[in-house]
């Protein structure tokens, strides 16, 4: 009997949310087991569906062997929080039921507050032009547990976010790479130590066979590895190592620091695979990135135009503002908790900001004194102020659509927010 069979089989399964990672999990594990669902909105639940709803207030009369928690549900804020804490021993994730199903498939995790997904791609893409048997999974966007064909020598790329990790237990990765580490979703985790401690989760639970990537500059990566008994080996990546095969990339892309050191890692566990290097620098010439992350969607001569509208924080874009000159910056929405803006003062006369949204002022009140900004309440009316510079100032500028916020005071999310620019940029440039 495998352990397949051993774990999932004749349970009891709660399946709570039901967006892509529950409906995955729902049609995993519906064979051989009981599996009821339930979500705060029931109005996500299709109606096919309808059979397998349990009431709230019958969860107490079902003995469930698990509790299957969606990432995007808050323990301490949904409808059944008092039951969850309760029954916090029976709570699993689709990655852990993934790691259970399948223990010898090999994993290569990707966490980090930025560049994720960029990372997890170029990675994949990489691996694919080696000719591996690849599968990209996970945050970016495709439920782990919704592959089929999977075979010994598969490997699978895994973005997860502080959330998937938090609630796992049993996961476990052969690769782990924390990319970088800054305070983020503090509204969630509350604090930067229990955010970083959910990350941390792919290092401390690593095997001695296993081995782990991290930035060597992170110095608080570098003191939780101190202060914790990691199994696992530790490479410390110094993107500054890898400056000969940066000469090679022809990619406007990796102009900037955060790019160039994703792209470090990616070099890193390239080498420890044995894959050929050159297939990574000629796979980086051809990436063109994935939609609304630090996207080029326009480029002339005199103006080039940024679609980033994946950005939720400061962190992400300092780099942006860092790497170029003449920065018309475009930010808004709702802020996050404790962000605040750090950028070296040398770079501070090369932008203008044009803040919108909600939180403008605070947005606002977060900038250093010396950059000048304009202040609109939406996304359009910022564009519009924008529409006489982009047509007829014709100074070297670049327009960088890097909101620093969540797009729910406007937008349904960030993709959202990235067509609805995107959409304003292809009318300008027709008239």
């Amino acid at each position: 009997m495998n352990e397949k069979q051993i774990y999932f089989k004749n349970k009891k399964i709660l399946i709570y949310g039901f967006g892509k990672s529950g409906f995955a999990c729902f049609n995993f594990l519906k064979k051989n087991n009981i599996c009821k669902i339930i979500d705060d909105n029931r109005k996500n639940i299709p109606l096919k569906f309808k059979k397998k709803l349990i009431n709230i207030s019958k969860l107490s009369s079902v003995n469930f062997d698990f509790i299957v928690l969606s990432p995007g549900i808050d323990i301490k804020k949904c409808k059944i929080s008092h039951y969850l804490r309760k029954n916090m021993s029976k709570i699993i994730t689709e990655l852990d039921i993934f790691a259970i199903c399948y223990p010898n498939i090999r994993k290569i995790t990707i966490t980090g507050t930025n560049g994720k997904s960029t990372t997890s791609k170029l990675l994949y893409e990489v691996l694919k032009k080696n000719k591996k048997d690849v599968r990209l999974t996970g945050n970016i966007g495709y439920p782990i547990l919704m592959e089929k064909k999977i075979k010994n020598n598969t490997t699978f790329v895994i973005e997860a976010s502080s959330y998937q990790l938090d609630y796992s237990k049993y996961f476990s990765s052969n690769y782990s790479i924390i990319l970088n580490l800054n305070p983020d979703h503090l509204e969630r985790h509350g604090t930067f130590k229990n955010y970083a401690g959910a990350k941390f989760k792919i290092v401390k639970s690593q095997s001695n066979k296993d081995i782990s990537f991290i930035d060597y500059e992170n110095n608080y990566l570098n003191q939780l590895i101190k202060n914790n008994k990691i199994k696992s080996k530790i490479i410390k990546v110094n993107y500054l190592k890898y400056q000969k095969y940066f000469r090679q990339i022809d990619n406007i892309y990796f102009n900037n620091s955060s790019n160039k050191k994703n792209l470090s890692f990616v070099f890193s566990i390239a080498k420890v695979l044995k894959l050929n290097l050159k297939t990574v620098i000629n796979t980086a010439n051809k990436f063109k990135g994935l939609d609304y992350r630090q996207q080029i969607i326009y480029k002339s001569k005199k103006l080039l135009i940024i679609n980033d509208s994946k950005s939720t924080s400061f962190s992400s874009t300092v780099p942006l503002l860092e790497s170029y000159k003449n920065i018309h910056w475009i930010l808004g929405g709702l802020a996050k908790k404790g962000d605040k803006l750090i950028i070296k003062k040398k770079y501070i006369s090369n932008i203008r900001a044009y803040v919108y949204g909600k939180d403008r002022n605070l947005l606002i009140n977060s900038f250093p004194n010396r950059i000048s900004y304009k202040s609109s309440s939406t996304l359009k009316e910022i564009m519009k102020n924008l529409n006489n510079k982009i047509k007829n100032d014709n100074t070297e500028k670049v327009i960088l659509f890097s909101p620093c916020a969540a797009s729910f005071d406007q937008f349904k999310n960030f993709e959202e927010r990235g067509k609805f620019f995107n959409n304003i940029i292809k009318t300008m440039m027709k008239k």
